[in-house]
């Protein structure tokens, strides 16, 4: 079936906590199994969080034990994968029929990644793409993922990738993702800029393929009850403008602004084929002779016994 209903869900981590987030995710349950969506896309980092604002007590040569605190306390609110909060998202996935991919702080050892999971609503947690390359002081907190995570998902709704935040700015890794044939092209992110609409908008008409932006989002820090250095205290901390694309960069729903909810379109991956008649980045608008890109996909081990 080419034609189906995608959503982005525009939703904010809890100031609560991960429990409390996975709750107000499943108060959409209802809603995305009657009007039998089949993709939702929801924000990056949303299980688990996005510490805007955060220094984690390091400066430039040292670090501050109220930072490690903070840390930990992070660090707790990560998730496992797999875990509970997947199993939970897994029988959601099952009762709402929807497929889902979900941004999440994911827990590694003593490490944290921040991750897109994808769930089937027939067969649970499929597959996970760690981000490559935290941005700017992200890198504090977060490890880079490797190639061996960057997966194109056959879905009900299409064959479904995902690059997360400033990824989505990497033109080698669009490159891969392209080459990989996706459909439907997923970007959890935080950055709430408008200028991300014309990055949306562009890949979308590079890749010639359908854009689901997800991104949170978060009242004034003031509401929040937080001290963020620089910010105007009453502006929202993120607001959001999620956006779905068409394939020759058309809106085709969105942006969605200060508010959260589900914003929706119907797409017809059909219209690809339509769309690549004069622009495949990845077949006859290639030229191999001249460029070509080498992708490892092997998993990065710093130490590997050998029995």
């Amino acid at each position: 079936m080419s034609r189906s209903l995608v959503a982005a869900l525009q939703l904010g981590s809890s100031p609560a906590g991960t429990a409390e987030t996975l709750a107000q995710i499943l108060c959409y349950e209802e809603e995305i199994r009657s009007q039998k969506i089949q993709l939702v896309v929801m924000p990056e980092a949303l299980l688990g969080g996005y510490p805007k604002g955060r220094d984690f007590g390091t400066y430039l040569g040292f670090r501050l034990p109220e930072g490690r605190e903070q840390f930990a306390e992070y660090f707790a609110n990560a998730i496992d994968v797999p875990g509970p909060e997947t199993d939970a998202l897994a029988a959601f996935s099952s009762r709402t029929g929807a497929d889902i991919v979900i941004g999440v702080i994911e827990r590694s050892g003593s490490s944290l990644f921040c991750s897109s999971l994808f769930f089937s609503a027939e067969n649970g947690l499929v597959a996970k793409h760690r981000k490559l390359m935290p941005t700017g002081t992200e890198r504090l907190i977060w490890g880079q993922g490797d190639g061996s995570t960057l997966p194109v998902v056959d879905m009900t709704a299409g064959k479904v990738g995902s690059a997360i935040c400033w990824e989505n700015h990497m033109p080698l890794l669009r490159a891969a993702m392209y080459a990989k044939g996706v459909q439907i092209w997923c970007a959890p992110t935080v950055d709430e800029r408008d200028v991300w609409q014309a990055s949306m908008r562009h890949i979308a008409h590079e890749g010639r393929c359908f854009v689901i932006a997800a991104c949170q989002v978060q009242p004034s820090p003031s509401a929040l009850g937080i001290d963020v250095a620089g910010w105007d205290t009453e502006r929202p901390l993120i607001k959001g403008n999620s956006v779905i694309v068409g394939p020759l960069g058309e809106v085709l729903a969105g942006p969605l602004l200060n508010t959260a909810g589900l914003l929706t379109a119907e797409i017809d991956t059909d219209e690809l084929i339509r769309a690549r008649y004069d622009f495949d980045v990845a077949g006859h608008y290639s030229r191999p002779d001249v460029f070509s890109l080498k992708v490892d996909e092997r998993p990065k081990l710093n130490v590997e016994f050998v029995k």
